[in-house]
């Protein structure tokens, strides 16, 4: 019995490899082993975190065994408290309390039930008929920065960085904020809306030609917010990567 076990487990692997090499994931791991591939193979050694929430990409960065410097950015007191915490010990990571916009002052942001929903922008029925806990339930008056002024503050070194945006909605105004700055990125991941959850917002299309104009090539798409009534997936993570030269 033992024998078989081996005999079926190495066939299972030779089936991942080959599918792997003809260019489809089959891993559950897919976050390790093609995301952190794809940085790796760009030199990335630096994650810049906008709307970091509590942590949670941060810790899914450390958990798939990323080991460079983060640096995230959290506008929510209550959030950014819970964001102190979990980076406390991890001396590669550290945190500020700002939201990111197209120019540096003071933002109102919508605070949501669920906390990760918020925005600056209002939200709209299609977000709370999808999900209730996004409703907004508070506003809190928070400091903006631009992502051209972190770089300088912080030292990045954009061609190794990653620049990460889930900033619900409010995506074209961090993009506006990085005129002097976002051509250098060696990577771009941002979250998408396939239809408008947030009053003002642009769309997946706008976006991807918005990068794509800018540089940068979307390699993949990761399923997000799905409505649950319909199944219809509502929004989405692109990965972009600086085109390379010819």
């Amino acid at each position: 019995m033992a024998n078989r076990r081996s005999l079926a487990g190495h066939a299972v692997e030779r089936v991942v490899l080959l599918a792997n090499r003809l260019g489809f994931d089959v891993t559950r791991e897919h976050f390790k082993h093609r995301f952190l591939h794809a940085l790796a193979g760009r030199g990335v050694d630096t994650v810049l975190d906008l709307g970091a929430n509590t942590g949670q990409f941060g810790r899914q960065l450390r958990r798939a065994g990323y080991r460079g410097r983060i640096h995230s950015v959290e506008p929510l007191a209550a959030a950014f408290a819970e964001l102190q915490r979990v980076s406390g010990r991890d001396r590669a990571w550290t945190v500020e309390r700002a939201a990111v916009s197209d120019a540096p002052g003071t933002l109102t942001m919508n605070v949501s039930q669920n906390s990760v929903s918020s925005s600056v922008l209002p939200i709209l029925d299609r977000s709370v008929a999808a999900a209730p806990q996004t409703r907004y339930v508070a506003t809190e008056q928070v400091p903006a920065t631009t992502v051209d002024d972190l770089v300088v503050a912080q030292g990045f070194v954009p061609d190794r960085t990653l620049l990460k945006v889930d900033v619900q909605g409010y995506e074209q105004a961090v993009l506006d904020g990085a005129a002097k700055t976002l051509d250098r990125f060696a990577a771009i991941r941002t979250e998408m809306s396939l239809v408008a959850l947030y009053e003002g917002q642009v769309l997946m299309p706008e976006l991807v030609e918005a990068l794509t104009g800018r540089g940068f090539e979307l390699w993949f798409l990761e399923p997000g917010f799905t409505e649950p009534g319909t199944r219809r997936v509502l929004q989405l993570d692109g990965v972009f990567l600086r085109r390379e030269p010819a």
